[in-house]
Formats: C-alpha cells, structure tokens, sequence
C-alpha cells in the first residue's frame, strides 16, 4: 500500500467552480468549496479563482478546515513570449505558492492552446512545434525550475494537457528527455493520457522516476467518443461529463497506484474532475472518491 507518511491527498475546486466555464457552479462559493472538501475526507486543495488572493486571509480560512494549499497551475508562454515576461508572473506565483506552504507549481505551456477555444475541435488543429520551439521550451522550463527551486523550494512539473504542445506520449517523451530532471519532473494526469489515447499505466510506469505531483482523474469513454465525432471543444466535453472521479469511468487505477507505491511516491494525489456541478454534485462525487482511493489503497 502506498505510505500514508509519504502521500497526501487533495481535490481540485474545478469540481464546485470552473474558471474556464463560470458559468459552471457559478453560485458556489469558496467557502462552500472548501468546506466540502473538508468534510469529504481531503486535506490538500489546489487553487481556484474564488480562493483569497492574500495568504494573510487564504491561510486562516483553509486552516480551520484542515485543508492546505499544494498546487496551482501556471500558464507558460516560453515559446511565444519573451522569456523574462514569463519569469516575472512566475515569480509572483510561485511567491504565493511558498507563502501558502506548497512545495510544487503545475506548469504548462500555453502557446497556441486549443483547450479554451469553444469553436476549435480538441481533436483537431493542435499546434506542433518546431526543434527551435522544442529547445525554446525546455531550456525555458529548466530555468523555470532552477529559479523556483532555489529561490523557494518550490518544484516546477509539468503538466501535459489536451490541446497543448505537450499533449501526447511522444511530445511527453521529448520533454522529459530534453529537460534536466534536477529542475523539471513531470505532473502525472491520468485523465488527460487516457483523454487523447495514450495509456496511462505505461505513461506512470515509464516516468514514475520523474513523477512529483498526480492528478487523479476518470474518463467517460463514450463521451469522449461523441467529442471526438461530433467535432467538439474540450470545454464542450467538461459539460457534457468527459471528465469524472477516479473509479467512476475507463482508467484502471489499481497499476498506478501500484506503481507509485513501488517507486516510493512522495507527494500529493489530487482528485481533478472538473464536470458541471449541476450535473454531478461536488459533494457527493468528492466523497465517492474518496471512498474508491481509500478502498484502493488504504490511504
């Protein structure tokens, strides 16, 4: 089983409140968000655009729910942006994150995107870079990373995602493989592997060296297939339930979670199901997750 000394776990707020789609759980509050992923068992968040911006008020409000800050993503633009524009907001960020007690930042570049595009189909269209965009990104990641880790003790991984440049097993392998590991590890999403078709148990086997962060997420493979027919945006497919909780679609979790129990895993498992919360209760689909990570593996 995986070590409870060693692996915390969170839930994302995208579940109560999209910041892609506000229009989605728009009526829910943070303070609603965070109690209920107190009361469903969690102990980790990541960051939601409700959340306070001032740790002075964020921190006292998560610490009487036991909950702890321990991600948020960050847009790179290193392959379209001068590199020093990129360094400034994340130095902020990662400033924010420090003071908040996380110990990694979920990056991922974001140059010529898709994800957000609601007329682009997710299937279609994404953006291939070139080698010097390939050289541009990593070396821009590796400075990331050295910067984040010495100045705050904040790990930078990289969060491969649909409709970006990194996006596939092979894209993924060139990453990892032109990065220094010292500086850059990789945030493991399970949902967005199996999403575009690549297997996420090879995927957490082959990197599970290089793993600091996991996002545990579910597909509904049939609605996946109507995005890919139908020609849809990936935002279309976050209302129509693509994503889900852990256990409640295709993934088979049992191989990951043995695989990062054999490598050691230290960190935290984040539950990231963003859905429409009219349609899947936060709540109720927190808690149902985690029953299904606890049964798993005793955490």
């Amino acid at each position: 089983m995986l070590d409870k000394n060693k692996v915390k776990l969170g839930i994302a707020p995208i579940a109560w409140t999209n910041d892609d789609l506000p229009e989605l759980g728009g009526e829910n509050t943070f303070q609603q968000c965070v109690s209920e992923m107190a009361l469903a068992g969690f102990t980790g968040s990541e960051v939601g655009n409700k959340y306070p911006k001032d740790p002075a008020v964020l921190k006292p409000a998560l610490e009487l729910r036991g909950i702890q800050i321990c991600n948020a993503w960050f847009s790179t633009f290193l392959i379209s942006k001068p590199y020093e524009e990129t360094l400034s907001a994340f130095d902020k960020h990662v400033a924010f994150l420090a003071a908040m007690g996380a110990r990694v930042v979920g990056v991922s570049e974001q140059s010529w995107s898709t994800q957000g595009i609601q007329t682009q189909p997710i299937f279609e269209g994404k953006y291939v870079m070139n080698d010097a965009e390939w050289d541009a990104l990593c070396d821009g990641l590796n400075r990331l990373g050295k910067y984040s880790l010495e100045t705050y003790g904040v790990a930078l991984t990289f969060h491969h995602h649909m409709g970006t440049v990194v996006q596939t097993a092979a894209e993924t392998a060139r990453l990892m493989e032109g990065t220094d590991p010292r500086y850059v590890s990789l945030l493991f999403d399970s949902g967005h592997f199996a999403y575009c078709g690549e297997d996420p148990t090879a995927m957490v086997k082959k990197y599970a060296h290089r793993i600091k962060h996991v996002h545990l997420k579910d597909i509904r493979p049939e609605v996946v297939e109507r995005v890919k027919t139908q020609r849809l945006s990936f935002l279309e497919g976050v209302r129509q339930g693509a994503f889900t909780i852990p256990g409640d679609g295709c993934v088979d979790f049992a191989p990951i979670f043995k695989t990062l129990e054999e490598c050691g895993y230290s960190g935290w498992m984040v539950v990231e199901a963003e859905q429409d919360p009219a349609k899947a209760n936060p709540l109720e689909y927190a808690i149902r997750a985690r029953k299904f990570i606890r049964e798993m593996t005793d955490l």
